[in-house]
């Protein structure tokens, strides 16, 4: 990001952007020597991203683009995410390459009859030249918000703006589908994986997770790359906001109709647009908005779809490996997923809790391997309210552990086992291997038609003070090749055993694990 790296080992992610904002707003390569981290059509700002802006330093959006006809622009990188109430909110949101007029969305319960229309929000990206290797570019995100759906209901839709209509008989190929969570607990499926990035393996992991038809599809973090760094610190010359346009268009296939919930990672911290690093996030995606700090954690949500509540959390704030963000909710972070846990199991409707964020709590990677922040501040919640699966990315490879309790195994859980964990503990899963390079274990893989059983693994864990090594015994499942996970969420009658049977599928389509989970339904 051009961040001098001896500077850039000592500076927050806060830091940095003053560093970057004083240093380009000083050279005259910026159209109209000032720019801005996201101006929105109609003289308003990115939720979030205008006000995380250094007050002192008035910005100013860079010369406005003359808008091109519109019949010549099509929209493309439809993503779906859920609003706060799965059952009847939906966000669609898509880019254009150039300005348009009106943009909007189309929607109705058949693809015949479009005849709702509601306007969309305009978020303008601008990346100026010397930022990186993303030399002078703009970027417009439009993102409609959906309320008042019907639960458990298909919806067609289709999105344009001032001459691109969805609804004319030659642009029909262009609508899409999304499906509202049920009013009451059904069987469903939902997919996750972490590390993605653009390339062939991405494409073919999002291809094959379209296959098995999920709810929706949750992303552990580190979801583009255009930050090929990844520290929040070092020199990242290679910073390339296009390359979020080439990963948008690699999605569009799944997420166009099927919810695409993300956490954030270390890589998706860009230092340009926010003192949190989140700026250009915040311009891409519109999640829910029911965490506890949007304004510097605006990838922590929840929500529940059927009998299951899911918790996205934000690790670059307790992450001692990557300490750009650390301790940026003041603890506000952690306090909350506590009041989430114990709302969830209280609930008389959720009987499984999943938990997904990007650094691992237990994983034996020759790379990140384990997360000590992670273990210190959140590990205790989870065993304390019986979390159900916690779901990591960080290491590009698959792990699963035993069931685990106070940082010992409390049970062996083999493939094709069953964990009950509302007594036993644990089970953590890292789905890191969707996309970029991968790693390496220090043990032998061990994998469902190749089990090769270890007693333990020498491996470490990421501590304040740096990293100590550790033996741990709780690694059961390495698999090293690309993959992503499935998991089957069947409800049951009071007092009935619930199941979540959970899978590990390689780019293949093969099977490399298979567990299941199982709770007394409430």
């Amino acid at each position: 990001m051009g961040v001098p790296e001896r500077l850039a080992e000592k500076m927050t992610m806060a830091e940095q952007h003053e560093y970057l904002r004083a240093r380009f707003s000083r050279r005259n390569m910026i159209r109209g020597g000032a720019v801005t981290i996201g101006a929105v059509a109609g003289g308003a700002f990115v939720p979030g991203v205008a006000e995380a802006a250094a007050p002192a330093r008035r910005t100013s959006a860079p010369a406005a683009a003359e808008k091109v006809d519109g019949a010549l622009v099509a929209p493309f990188g439809r993503h779906l995410a859920f609003g706060n109430d799965p059952r009847t909110e939906m966000t669609v949101s898509w880019q254009v390459p150039a300005a348009v007029s009106k943009p909007y969305i189309r929607i109705g319960a058949h693809p015949w009859d479009l005849s709702r229309k509601i306007e969309a929000e305009v978020r303008t990206l601008y990346t100026p030249a010397g930022v990186g290797a993303s030399g002078d570019h703009t970027q417009y995100y439009l993102h409609a918000r959906l309320t008042r759906l019907r639960p458990g209901k298909t919806y067609y839709y289709g999105v344009g703006h001032a001459g691109f209509d969805p609804a004319a008989p030659h642009l029909l190929g262009t609508l899409g589908t999304f499906t509202t969570a049920p009013a009451h607990a059904e069987p469903f499926t939902f997919t996750a994986f972490g590390d993605e990035g653009v390339g062939y393996h991405g494409l073919a992991n999002d291809a094959l997770l379209l296959a098995q038809n999920p709810a929706f599809h949750l992303h552990a973090g580190d979801i583009a790359y255009a930050d090929p760094a990844g520290q929040g610190k070092t020199t990242d010359t290679g910073f390339d906001s296009r390359i979020w346009d080439q990963f948008l268009a690699q999605t569009e296939t799944v997420a166009k109709q099927v919810p695409w919930m993300p956490a954030y990672g270390n890589h998706d911290m860009e230092a340009w647009y926010s003192p949190n690093g989140y700026g250009g996030e915040e311009a891409r995606w519109t999640l829910p908005d029911n965490g506890p700090d949007k304004a510097n954690l605006p990838g922590v949500y929840s929500f529940v779809h059927g009998n299951t509540a899911i918790i996205s959390l934000d690790a670059n704030d307790v992450s001692f490996e990557i300490p750009a963000n650390l301790g940026i909710s003041g603890g506000t972070q952690t306090t909350w997923l506590e009041g989430q846990l114990k709302k969830f199991r209280a609930s008389k409707d959720v009987d499984f809790v999943v938990v997904f964020f990007h650094h691992c709590a237990y994983c034996t990677s020759t790379a990140h391997a384990s997360e000590g922040g992670v273990r210190q501040e959140w590990v205790p919640l989870f065993e304390k309210y019986t979390v159900d699966l916690v779901i990591n990315g960080h290491n590009h490879q698959y792990e699963r552990t035993d069931v685990i309790k106070a940082n010992a195994v409390t049970k062996k859980l083999p493939i094709g086992g069953t964990a009950y964990t509302e007594t036993e503990g644990v089970v953590y899963v890292t789905a890191g291997a969707a996309g970029r390079s991968l790693y390496a274990f220090s043990a032998p893989e061990s994998y469902e038609g190749k089990e090769n059983e270890v007693e333990s693994v020498a491996s470490f864990v990421n501590l304040k003070d740096g990293r100590q090594n550790e033996t741990v015994d709780w690694s059961r499942v390495r698999y090293l090749n690309y993959s992503f996970l499935r998991v089957d969420v069947q409800p049951a009658p009071k007092g009935r055993l619930a199941t979540l049977k959970v899978r590990g599928i390689a780019e293949t389509g093969g099977e490399v694990d298979h567990f299941t989970i199982a709770r007394r339904a409430k």
